[in-house]
This record gives C-alpha cells, sequence and structure tokens, in this order.
C-alpha cells in the first residue's frame, strides 16, 4: 500500500545537504532519470537554479535528508532526465521511494501556491518549528492541505455494493467514496454520501483504516456499514452503475495493493472471486 516507510522521520527545518533525497515536481509530474528511475542528484538540480522558496523539508529517510522542490517550466536538466507521472510509477519505484514521493508531492504543491500570502498578498516564509507557511505582515499561517474522504464497502447479508464511478479513470467496481464537507464528521459524511449516491441507509459502521492519497492530497478513511433499507438509486453526476456483488458473482479484478480501495476489497472478496 502507498504509504510512508517506518524508517522515516518528519522534519520541519530546511537543510543544506549536497546527498539530499530530492523529489522535484511539474505539476503532477516528478523528475526521474530515464534509465533507472533515479532521483535528480546535486548536478542535476545545480541545473534547475532553484530558488530557496522552490524547495521546502520533508524529513529523513533513516538519516538521510529528504526534500521536495517544484519547477515552472518542464525543461529537463541534462544526464537523461524526464518527467513521470506519479501513478506511473507505481509498480516500478521501491516502495520506500513510492511512498515518500506521496508525501513530498502534496508539501511540493503546498509551497508552490503558497508563496504569497492570500489575505494581503505579501511573501510567505516557513514558520519555525511546524509545517506552516505564515505571513511576515499580517500573520496567516497556511498549513499543508488535507481533504479527508470516506469511503465504504456495504454488506447485505453475503454481498458487498461496489460502484463504477462516472468521473474515475477506470470503470472497475469499487467502494463508495466522497469527500466530508465542512462542519460534518466522518460517520456523518458515509450516511451522506451512500445516500445522496445510491439512495440507502446504512448501519453499523465499523473502521477499517486510512490512508494518505496525493491524487492530489486527500486521507482516505475506510469503513464497512451494513444494508438497513432503500433501493438502489444512483446519482448520474457521480455513479455510472451500483450493484450487489455475492459469492457467485464475478468480481471486480485483483489490482496490486497500492491503495485501501483493493485491500478493503480483497478482505471481504470471497475465495472463489
Amino acid at each position: 500500500m502507498l504509504q510512508t516507510p517506518a524508517t522515516f522521520t518528519p522534519l520541519m527545518a530546511p537543510r543544506v545537504d549536497a546527498d539530499a533525497l530530492t523529489f522535484i515536481f511539474h505539476g503532477n509530474q516528478v523528475l526521474v532519470r530515464d534509465a533507472d528511475l533515479a532521483l535528480p542528484d546535486a548536478a542535476a538540480l545545480a541545473q534547475l537554479e532553484l530558488g530557496p522558496h522552490q524547495l521546502v523539508p520533508v524529513g529523513l529517510l533513516g538519516e538521510r535528508y529528504v526534500q521536495a522542490g517544484w519547477v515552472e517550466r518542464d525543461t529537463v536538466p541534462a544526464g537523461g532526465y524526464g518527467w513521470r507521472g506519479l501513478r506511473s510509477l507505481f509498480g516500478e519505484l521501491d516502495d520506500d521511494i513510492l511512498g515518500l514521493a506521496g508525501r513530498a508531492a502534496q508539501l511540493a504543491e503546498w509551497a508552490r501556491t503558497h508563496r504569497f500570502c492570500g489575505a494581503c498578498s505579501n511573501p510567505m516564509a516557513l514558520a519555525t518549528g511546524e509545517r506552516c507557511f505564515k505571513c511576515s505582515r499580517c500573520g496567516n499561517m497556511a498549513y499543508p492541505r488535507i481533504s479527508p474522504a470516506m469511503m465504504v464497502l456495504i454488506r447485505k447479508g453475503d454481498a458487498f455494493l461496489m460502484a463504477s464511478h462516472t468521473r474515475a479513470a477506470t470503470t472497475r467496481y469499487v467502494p463508495l467514496a466522497g469527500f466530508l464537507e465542512a462542519g460534518e464528521s466522518i460517520e456523518e459524511a458515509v450516511h451522506r454520501e451512500v445516500f445522496e449516491e445510491v439512495g440507502l441507509t446504512v448501519t453499523n459502521l465499523q473502521y477499517f483504516a486510512s490512508q494518505s492519497w496525493p491524487f492530489p492530497h486527500s486521507l482516505m478513511i475506510a469503513f464497512t456499514a451494513d444494508y438497513a433499507g432503500g433501493e438502489i438509486r444512483v446519482d448520474a453526476d457521480e455513479i455510472a452503475e451500483a450493484r450487489w456483488f455475492g459469492p457467485n458473482d464475478v468480481w471486480p479484478e485483483k489490482v496490486p495493493h497500492v491503495s485501501i480501495s483493493s485491500i478493503l476489497v480483497d478482505t471481504y472478496r470471497p475465495p472463489s472471486a
């Protein structure tokens, strides 16, 4: 599963380290060497001529300093480097590096979008001792954006509800999911999203697990729930189709356990499916 390695320690203060593990992003793409997917070395970084505001600390992988940065142009340094979408590196990058890349992508975008204060337009600077940009003029503070989202696999007897989402990158059937609204608890969001998307009510919510998901800055919080009532009535703007999958049905194809969604489904997948 895409996650931060156990040997990682967050770090708030930047360092100057020629041997840093550096993730550089242009939009949603990361800079890697084409031949071996290595991150840019010191020579490559020097060619990018990054300003101090374009680099932020991420932490330590063991004893090695990790930082994230961003560039405005898609030019690449000499040495065989190129831009790759983070999703395209699933299964190709080392799991620890991939997990750090997910964290680094969010911090790089946070740095890129908070160069100036949103209240008074003054330049922002990293605060001391916390992951925060602070305005020296008005005191406005900006923390990395984290958008919590619920996910739920609904059980009805020996069948489970999954849906194909209209805006998803694939047509696979997956658990229902949706973002929280302001002032809403995660449990309230589960009940609201289920009713809005498929017209059902649920009960007996049980926490399953959570996962940071950098597309672009989500925290996915997964549950199981029991069917309580209603007939499937899909919101066509969100759901292409929703249906129950029982032990005699053909379940969605198994995929690598990069996301919590596939782990949740496979946990309840019948042995024959």
